[in-house]
């Protein structure tokens, strides 16, 4: 018994040499490591023929959210059995993807960026895409429309037949039901759990080795990096002032006020841009839910009021009173620094995950009007 064990372990120590990853285990693949400048939750290994990528689990450290096998469809080099015997459990992606259906207005942004429009063959919740192409492809049939992202049309999604599906992972969601019986890869968009606006900017290098576009994205996200420290040196510049402006974030979604924790991508942002922030302490990485008397204790006194938010007409600041009359109490409500960026028709959500730099410059834009860059991009002065 002993002696066929070890046959077998001879047997798949030489395929894994012959191949170029000397390991069975996905964390042990040998090859070229791609060095990635920010991002912390993604790991890609060039081997001999196909790339391992690797997705930290950011619900639980030290564990795998998914492992990929990339294996280009032409000039293939290995077969899918043998990749299969290497990396039990990885997930092979044949590339570049001829055919996906994505779920995320963001993912579907980034195709255009890269070039690579013609392989989005199907898209999810197309009532939250703001891109009017996105709109014209369902329109003609080029694109299909399966439904909800939280429940898709199975059926659609069978006869569209694609080569990958990009959804977004969630804590303690479940998995992704009837979907993943369908046999097809499930691209685990988890860039959104970065834990810095570049480091989330970076997985457009991931994103472009699916689409065959890598030096699109790498010159891409080159660009991205460039300007978005150029803006931060900028707004550095002004630490010296004396008269440093505070911010306050977001607004009331029924009776929580959900702020940017003090790690988000967000929080740091705001940090980059030279603004103080309240919540500027906190290590959370996403958002805070907390009462109104909460906020207004912490950011009363904050000197710029900036939110989110969708609706079919812009929002006034009589408008904000008749939702909560309490918001009257902070200084920058009642100074009229308040800046809404209205989600409804604004291309925010496609834009800023992939363009941190972007948002950076509405911040300094608003608090530091000084420097000359013009006006925001996203957020507008709510009027009376």
């Amino acid at each position: 018994m002993r002696k066929i064990l070890f046959i077998a372990f001879a047997i798949v120590l030489t395929l894994a040499i012959g191949t170029g990853c000397r390991g069975v285990m996905v964390s042990n693949a040998v090859g070229d490591t791609l060095q990635m400048k920010y991002a912390e939750r993604i790991k890609i290994v060039e081997c001999d023929g196909y790339s391992v990528v690797t997705l930290a689990d950011p619900w639980n450290v030290g564990k795998t959210l998914h492992a990929y096998l990339l294996v280009p469809s032409d000039g293939k080099t290995i077969s899918d059995d043998s990749l299969k015997a290497l990396h039990p459990g990885a997930t092979i992606v044949h590339t570049p993807l001829r055919k996906a259906l994505i779920a995320t207005s963001v993912h579907c942004a980034l195709t255009e960026e890269l070039g690579a429009t013609d392989a989005l063959g199907g898209v999810c919740d197309l009532q939250y895409i703001n891109l009017p192409w996105v709109k014209e492809g369902v329109k003609n049939g080029r694109i299909r429309d399966c439904g909800s992202a939280m429940s898709p049309t199975i059926e659609t999604i069978i006869d569209l037949a694609p080569d990958a599906i990009f959804l977004s992972p969630f804590q303690n969601s479940g998995g992704y039901g009837r979907v993943s019986e369908l046999n097809i890869p499930i691209i685990e968009t988890a860039d959104y759990m970065e834990t810095s606006p570049l480091g989330r900017a970076e997985w457009m290098r991931f994103y472009g080795m699916l689409f065959g576009k890598e030096q699109q994205a790498d010159s891409l996200f080159s660009e991205v990096d460039r300007t978005y420290k150029d803006l931060k040196e900028l707004s550095v510049k002004k630490s010296e002032s004396k008269d440093k402006k505070t911010i306050l974030m977001d607004k009331l979604t029924g009776s929580v006020w959900y702020v940017p924790g003090g790690k988000s991508t967000i929080g740091q942002m705001i940090s980059d841009a030279n603004i103080n922030y309240a919540w500027s302490k906190d290590e959370s990485s996403g958002s805070l839910s907390l009462p109104f008397e909460a906020v207004l204790e912490a950011a009363m006194d904050a000197d710029i009021w900036a939110f989110r938010y969708n609706s079919s007409h812009d929002i006034t600041l009589r408008e904000l009173l008749t939702e909560k009359a309490g918001y009257n109490q902070f200084r920058a409500f009642r100074e009229g620094n308040v800046y809404g960026c209205n989600t409804f028709n604004s291309t925010f959500y496609e834009d800023t995950p992939f363009h941190p730099e972007r948002l950076l410059r509405d911040f300094i834009c608003i608090a530091h009007p000084e420097m000359n860059l013009g006006e925001p991009k996203y957020f507008i002065k709510a009027p009376f």
